[in-house]
């Protein structure tokens, strides 16, 4: 029980909830003091979003390049697929559903949020999208000459900014989070708009139902066997996914339940496979993310963003999937740079973002840890259709 109240869904929902209610009873004056904290901590985070870009992706390139082989490369290539393919399935439900769920952009009667009292600029050490450039750059050339020692740096980096994550990021979160729901609530948008975001939450779940029923067809259509065998050991891995909301700590059980799937699933496929789209394959995370931010932009900015930015946004946002961290969060934290540099997010459409994905983010999760069943019998149909042997695969992540 005590875990429940230390994990950070919980911390958010206290977060927003106390800022629903402080919004409703704050003066211009208390307001004043909310703005400029919000205003300065939006900074630090902002601050940190290439970090993380770096600290995310280049290590992983090297990681997977150091590791490089034939099947390897099959599964980095289903993961990205299926995670792009989440997303555009998302988008193409976004268009169809969002203008009709009554979202008033121009809300009447709002209130006018006070100035900034003392603006303090953080600037970023660079844009994000010279950050996603400089670590795919980075991490393929240290593959490509074996440079052992700055593969050596970019993980000592990587645990660097995790730490940063960790320490500085995940607290200050609920804190920022507790006073964009207050301004928010304060104006009179949030305690409008309440309704909108529960639909949202039921859409995507039922998003997660059918991009898993699409993935386990599509396996046992290319292994040509009984997708059934794998999904019905999957129970307790999604259970588990949806306690942890992270596909690291869901890892040990949804072992388990893949290797009894044998010989549905080859015991080399699941040995390798299983944790290698852990880490990789996010498709719930993707899915639930693309909707969300259509979402938001049409709450908060009045339209959904062009087909174009939303296309460049999910083409992007299936290589920051690849490169996240499978811990709770870690999609949207990675994708953090994505969300303001393509999309043109403020702190305030980034906050409400990471709070309505947090909240949903062990079914998220959940999606990830059985879809990754399906994923390992395209990789046990690729193997015996090319007639590769069983073989120890060992991958140290």
């Amino acid at each position: 029980m005590k875990n429940i109240f230390k994990s950070l869904p919980f911390r958010l929902l206290l977060g927003v909830a106390a800022g629903i209610i402080i919004g409703q009873i704050a003066n211009e004056t208390a307001m004043n003091v909310v703005v400029t904290i919000k205003y300065i901590l939006g900074q630090l985070i902002t601050f940190c979003v290439p970090l993380i870009v770096i600290g995310f992706i280049a290590p992983s390139i090297t990681k997977l390049g150091n590791n490089a082989s034939r099947i390897l490369g099959v599964a980095v290539v289903c993961a990205y697929v299926s995670s792009i393919l989440a997303a555009f399935l998302s988008m193409a439900a976004g268009y169809g559903l969002i203008p009709y769920l009554s979202i008033a952009s121009d809300v009447e009667g709002l209130k006018e949020l006070p100035e900034v009292v003392f603006q303090l600029d953080i600037p970023q050490i660079m844009p994000v999208m010279s950050a996603l450039v400089f670590s795919v750059l980075v991490g393929l050339a240290a593959t490509w000459t074996k440079a052992s020692a700055t593969t050596r740096l970019l993980d000592e980096f990587q645990k660097i900014v995790l730490e940063i994550v960790k320490r500085v990021v995940i607290p200050l979160l609920p804190v920022f989070i507790a006073f964009t729901f207050c301004s928010l609530s304060y104006e009179g948008t949030i305690t409008k708009q309440l309704p909108v975001f529960i639909k949202v939450v039921l859409i995507v779940m039922a998003g997660h139902f059918i991009w898993m029923a699409v993935l386990y067809t599509a396996g046992g259509i290319y292994s040509g066997k009984n997708p059934f065998h794998v999904i019905r050991n999957y129970g307790p891995a999604y259970i588990t996914a949806v306690g942890t909301m992270s596909s690291a700590a869901t890892l040990a059980v949804a072992l388990n339940c893949a290797k009894k799937s044998e010989p549905t699933l080859r015991d080399d496929m699941v040995d390798f496979g299983i944790p290698l789209f852990a880490n990789i394959h996010l498709c719930g995370s993707v899915l639930t993310e693309v909707f969300f931010v259509m979402t938001v932009s049409k709450i908060l900015y009045g339209t959904i963003p062009p087909v174009g930015t939303m296309l460049l946004f999910c083409l992007l946002l299936g290589v920051f999937a690849i490169g996240a961290p499978g811990v709770p969060g870690g999609t949207v934290m990675a994708s953090l740079g994505l969300i303001t540099g393509v999309l043109g997010f403020d702190e305030t459409g980034t906050a409400l973002m990471l709070t309505i994905f947090a909240l949903q983010d062990s079914f998220g999760t959940a999606c990830n840890v059985t879809g990754d069943g399906a994923l390992t019998m395209l990789l046990t149909g690729y193997v015996e259709r090319h007639k590769i042997e069983k073989q120890e695969i060992r991958i140290d992540f």
